[in-house]
């Protein structure tokens, strides 16, 4: 029957984790992107070890491992001074600590991961151009009802479809994102192009006063990301507007010269206004349930917004299995698996972009001195919540997954 299956709004990196994550359960679905073409925009995402433990778990670790570009150290600059503040090793004994590596990647090519495994699989659907706007359930079934008018039957629906999700506005009802004010721009150019002093194998921050600059290596050491912050008090969402060198540099003109050349150095540029939401407790409505961004959106910095949404499709995948019938509270566990961990990242990252990326002055001097002081293990230690776990708090360990992988 066309009804049993799992009906997913959204075919983003959260609604593919999701399609194939039930299809390793057993569990039929049929992703609906509204976009006519599948595909992601943007460049570069870092992984952390939590990430994988999903891969592996979503059955694509050997192809996610596969396209990853793997570094060596977190690198954190003072953009005033140009001094290094501190690092953090990604070597054997991070990865001995968290059972997975940290890597970088490029959006597309892990998209490109989740698109091949569902395509390849004969319990995933997909479909462009169907965008779903609203719902309907009758106790046993939901009915995703789509732009156009078509109806799309299932046992459940999930909202996969980001931080503007039409699903939300039904479940939470809590009106636009909120604007955080600050404008990041993104660009990537051929590693050929990057100041040669700065081709490190490292995700590098340069935090300054309202800014930051990130860069790191894709694709194979092809190219290199660049994304830069600036807290302008942008008052309204944007997403993926080109603009050129000079406003981006507009924001950037106290930084050290070395960390600005990397401005200097970018083409293309494209601006996006962060956005995310509060937290909420309850992101589910009988048959209907919300996933990724349409759930949790959060800041990008503490980077974990695409390892979120696939720890989301873990969690949903586990607390499925075998439980089609009993789907109300299977998704009512999924949410208490997920809504505590991701509110956390949601506020942490607000945190983490107040008092590590743009602080300036005697704010700044703290910062680094309490960076400074910390060793290694300190580092993780403190992040041992996020990377030593899967999200499923324990459903599922990482040291069960590397058993299963090996």
């Amino acid at each position: 029957m066309s009804e049993d299956r799992i009906v997913i709004a959204g075919g983003g990196i959260g609604g593919m984790a999701t399609a194939i994550g039930l299809a390793q359960k057993g569990i039929r679905s049929i992703v609906l992107e509204k976009a006519p073409e599948l595909g992601e925009i943007g460049a570069g995402i870092q992984l952390g070890p939590n990430a994988f433990h999903a891969f592996d778990y979503l059955g694509v670790g050997d192809a996610a491992r596969d396209m990853a570009v793997y570094i060596d150290n977190l690198r954190l600059m003072d953009a005033i001074s140009g001094d290094e503040i501190t690092r953090i090793p990604l070597d054997e004994g991070f990865r001995k600590r968290f059972g997975n590596p940290y890597a970088v990647v490029h959006r597309g090519d892990l998209y490109g991961v989740f698109l091949r495994a569902n395509q390849a699989h004969e319990l995933v659907e997909l479909r462009t151009g169907a965008e779903v706007m609203d719902y309907e359930q009758d106790g046993t079934s939901v009915t995703a009802i789509l732009k156009d008018g078509e109806r799309i039957t299932g046992r459940a629906l999930i909202g996969a479809d980001g931080l503007w999700s039409n699903i939300r506005k039904r479940v939470v009802g809590d009106g636009k994102p909120r604007v955080s004010g600050h404008t990041t721009y993104r660009s990537v150019i051929p590693t050929e192009q990057m100041p040669e002093d700065l081709r490190w194998n490292a995700a590098t921050l340069w935090a300054g006063p309202k800014c930051h600059i990130v860069h790191y290596p894709l694709s194979g050491w092809k190219v290199f990301n660049l994304v830069v912050t600036y807290h302008n008090d942008a008052p309204e969402p944007v997403a993926g507007l080109p603009v050129t060198n000079e406003e981006v540099a507009r924001g950037f003109e106290h930084v050290n010269p070395v960390a600005r050349q990397i401005i200097e150095k970018g083409t293309n540029w494209k601006l996006w206004v962060l956005c995310d939401r509060d937290p909420v407790l309850n992101w589910v409505d009988g048959r209907v349930a919300l996933l990724g961004d349409a759930a949790h959106p959060q800041l990008q910095y503490f980077a974990q917004g695409a390892c979120m949404a696939m720890e989301d499709a873990v969690a949903l995948a586990a607390t499925l299995e075998g439980r089609l019938d009993d789907m109300e509270a299977a998704l009512d566990d999924y949410q208490k698996l997920r809504r505590l961990r991701t509110a956390r990242i949601q506020l942490q990252s607000r945190e983490i972009g107040n008092h590590v990326y743009h602080p300036g002055e005697a704010h700044a001097a703290l910062r680094n001195a309490v960076m400074r002081a910390k060793t290694p293990d300190d580092w993780y230690d403190e992040v041992e919540w996020l990377y030593g776990s899967t999200g499923l708090e324990g459903a599922v360990s990482s040291e069960t997954l590397r058993d299963a992988r090996a």
